[in-house]
């Protein structure tokens, strides 16, 4: 009966059709991913940015304009380029009518970033405030919108500015709630576009930004001088740029970018670079080396450019399948051509260098062959306990599921959002359970602190169960590929106890899985210190400084609670913490930043580096209290 009033009220009023505008605010996933307040990479806020800036790198890819510069002042971005700029006469068609734009033409824009029409329309539509300006030969045109309606079109007039383009926006927040920049994000971004285009100057708040060894100059970035087994390789063809290295971290360490395009999700040219590698190493040395063991501790970048690319979202974070090099053989093919030539030849040319990956590998497959039996023995320990598996409560969707057919899109914002939340306690494990979305929501419960792996070799894994059944909970024992949540959250209390396993469980990931904490998988949560209420409001503070203004708000001696531990919040209270305006810090750790010296600081013995930070940042309450005044 049901069934039957549905199909009746299926009528030709069901059917509804919006403009570009009313489509990309109600199904914003579908154009730049999640939405976030900005304490993840691939938030919403960070592809506005990204959209208008490929614009600008498109312009400088076909040889127009070598200097791009952004300002973000609060919440108001704004971009300069120096190319061409937008004809005067379709300055609002193109940032406001979909399918509209010169790169549907090929001898425009060959091997362009953006390739659908759809970047600046949907950071026209997502703004509450969008002005484009463009200066042409002598002439200007000015256009401004509030979330994506023109309000008002100025008229052409002279200037004297040289040609380009200034857009200024700033981001709804209605749709990115509670949303901030994170300069370091930005930061990345910014240098991978000038590693790709060698000759580009951009600035960003007086900050200068340029390269001129392109991947070269990546790398080194990357990496440390002291930590790296040999001088990096560097290989350029066309269409085609390579940079690798070795060093003494576990797992792969690769950039991958395509038409100047940061992929990270990899892709096809990724694949076929992994694979081109071991193929040429074995085939050089003539051993069939175990794959793992030749890419172990691998730090390394490849940027390739091909006409129209096929990404497989509009967020351009992975290859797909169907992308072959100019229209003629496969990327596989193209990537193992280049680097049967090109490394080979190298290799052939730098015996000191070949003689150290040699070493390298060698050293990979003795750590592996040692551990082989440990691995045998913890993987069985493992495969029982996750039949009953009391530490892990786990969700329904995970990152590395296979998508649809259908609704892709929805299914990449889905697996977006897909989280587990590391605990420790009953307590604190129980009211995040409880109040968990269950499809998107994983919890691993720790029992105490965990153990203090600096210094320890990747056997303490196999041999500690708490690790080893974390390792198996996330699925990184052969790598990141089957990750099976894209965000790890630390969920301890605010005390000292839980900043200590905090530390215990970054030491774990930066030791083991440094590229959990490169790539922005891991997370600190932040959850509320006081809940300051009274009979009509609740307002909860998550530091000091809130909760001072919190009681000026209410006024009238309102109720103060203090959360000692995350077991003392209630459920229904906890979901407001872990939804939709969930307040996360992302562990990062900066570029060049020296890993193990930095672990050996925080996590060794007690150095006197450490002594004296302490000493020298030792504050008592007077200090504090006088701090709080004075804010």
């Amino acid at each position: 009966m049901a069934e039957t009033k549905q199909i009746l009220d299926y009528t030709e009023d069901s059917i509804r059709s919006l403009d570009w505008r009313e489509h990309i605010r109600l199904r914003p996933g579908m154009y730049i991913g999640k939405l976030g307040d900005g304490s993840a990479p691939d938030d919403g806020i960070y592809v506005l940015i990204k959209e208008v800036v490929d614009n600008c790198i498109d312009e400088h890819m076909m040889g127009h304009g070598k200097q791009i510069e952004i300002t973000i002042e609060d919440k108001t971005v704004t971009v300069r380029d120096y190319g061409r700029g937008i004809p005067l006469g379709k300055v609002v068609d193109v940032v406001s009518k979909i399918n509209t734009g010169a790169k549907y033409d090929s001898k425009a824009f060959q091997k362009s970033v953006g390739l659908n029409g759809v970047g600046t329309k949907a950071v026209n539509a997502l703004s509450e405030y969008f002005k484009v300006e463009s200066y042409r030969g002598g002439r200007t045109k000015v256009a401004e919108f509030n979330k994506g309606v023109l309000i008002k079109e100025h008229r052409e007039k002279a200037t004297e500015e040289l040609n380009g383009t200034f857009v200024t926006f700033i981001p709804d927040d209605s749709v990115f709630k509670n949303y901030r920049f994170i300069h370091e994000y930005l930061d990345n971004l910014l240098w991978n576009y000038c590693y790709l285009n060698a000759g580009l100057t951009i600035t960003f708040n007086g900050k200068r930004y340029v390269s001129k060894n392109g991947l070269l100059d990546l790398l080194k970035r990357k990496t440390n001088e002291d930590e790296i087994r040999y001088p990096i390789i560097h290989l350029k063809g066309e269409d085609i740029e390579v940079a690798i290295t070795h060093n003494n971290d576990y797992g792969e360490d690769i950039f991958s970018f395509v038409n100047g395009q940061y992929t990270t999700q990899g892709g096809t040219h990724q694949q076929a670079f992994r694979e081109a590698f071991v193929k040429t190493i074995r085939e050089f040395f003539k051993k069939d080396y175990e794959a793992a063991d030749v890419r172990q501790g691998i730090a390394s970048a490849i940027a390739v450019r091909v006409q129209e690319p096929v990404f497989e979202s509009q967020t351009k974070t992975k290859l797909g399948s169907l992308t072959t090099y100019e229209g003629g053989p496969t990327m596989r093919n193209f990537v193992i051509d280049f680097f049967s030539k090109e490394l080979d030849n190298y290799l052939h040319r730098n015996a000191p260098i070949a003689d150290a990956i040699k070493k390298k590998i060698e050293q990979s497959e003795r750590e592996r062959k040692e551990l082989a039996g440990i691995k045998k023995l913890a993987n069985e320990r493992a495969k029982k306990a996750n039949l009953h598996n009391k530490k892990l409560r786990d969700c329904r969707v995970h990152y590395n599921d296979e998508p649809p057919v259908k609704n892709k899109a929805e299914f990449n914002s889905l697996i977006n959002k897909t989280t587990i939340f590391i605990t420790e306690g009953d307590s604190a494990s129980g009211s995040i359970t409880k109040s968990r979305n269950v499809d998107t929501q994983a919890v691993f419960s720790l029992r105490g602190k965990p153990l203090n792996c600096f210094g320890l070799t990747k056997k303490v894994v196999y041999e500690n169960e708490e690790f080893n059944l974390l390792q198996h909970a996330l699925n990184i024992e052969e790598g990141l590929e089957d990750l099976r949540y894209k965000n790890i959250v630390i969920a301890t209390d605010a005390d000292v106890d839980g900043m200590h396993i905090r530390l215990l469980l970054m030491t774990f990931f930066l030791q083991f899985f440094p590229d959990l904490v490169k790539q922005q998988h891991v997370y600190i949560l932040e959850t509320p210190l006081f809940r300051v209420r009274n009979k009509q409001q609740t307002i909860y503070c998550y530091d000091e400084q809130e909760k001072q203004a919190a009681i000026k708000k209410l006024g009238n001696k309102p109720e103060i609670t203090r959360f000692k531990g995350l077991g003392e919040i209630s459920p229904e209270e906890f979901g407001k913490f872990i939804g939709d305006d969930m307040r996360v810090q992302p562990v990062i750790v900066e570029q060049g930043e020296h890993i193990q010296q930095l672990l050996e600081y925080f996590m060794g013995k007690n150095t006197m580096e450490r002594q004296e930070f302490i000493i020298n940042n030792l504050k008592v309450e007077l200090d504090l209290v006088e701090e709080i005044a004075s804010v």
